[in-house]
């Protein structure tokens, strides 16, 4: 979806939006209809953010705000006035090396053809801030949010386990520097 009018010479009514996007100021011209999805893909590049079923069903587009996960096809864009909004892009680290929650999916095979897999890990993100050592229960609650129609879960479960893990690990050697 672009941001400008469907409809020649109809100008929709905007607004202006300020937002941190993974830890940069971003400011856009939004049209008041437009969702986190339309901005983040169209006005601000990001398109790890997936657009898929486009109703909140299947979390393919799910970003943190202000820490939670929200599905960013569904949010409009004027709720983020403010707010810390995270993307996929936003867990690469600058010396290039994978974040906790991509090497644990990469190491316990969390994602096959990959398109839920942003989603999943933005997920995971926000649980390990709100609970640093979730359980199994936990994690299945949390990620039942998110459709993936390849992996049948289990390597999902996985693989956030084992970000929990490389998570602990990271805060206790940042810890003992």
């Amino acid at each position: 979806m672009s941001l400008e009018s469907p409809v020649p010479g109809h100008e929709p009514v905007t607004h202006d939006l300020e937002f941190e996007l993974n830890g940069s100021p971003e400011r856009h011209r939004v049209p008041t209809s437009a969702t986190v999805l339309d901005v983040l893909r169209n006005a601000c590049g990001k398109q790890g953010v997936r657009a898929s079923c486009e109703r909140s069903v299947c979390g393919a587009c799910t970003v943190l705000v202000n820490d939670l996960p929200v599905a960013a096809c569904s949010t409009f864009a004027f709720d983020v006035e403010g707010a810390r909004v995270e993307t996929v892009e936003g867990l690469a680290r600058q010396d290039g090396t994978l974040s906790a929650q991509q090497q644990a999916f990469r190491e316990c095979g969390g994602f096959q053809c990959g398109f839920c897999t942003s989603g999943m890990l933005m997920l995971t993100t926000g649980l390990l801030r709100q609970d640093p050592q979730p359980d199994r229960d936990r994690i299945r609650e949390w990620i039942s949010s998110n459709t993936c129609r390849c992996t049948g879960y289990e390597m999902i479960l996985e693989s956030v386990e084992r970000a929990a893990e490389l998570s602990a690990a990271e805060q206790q050697e940042r810890a003992s520097e």
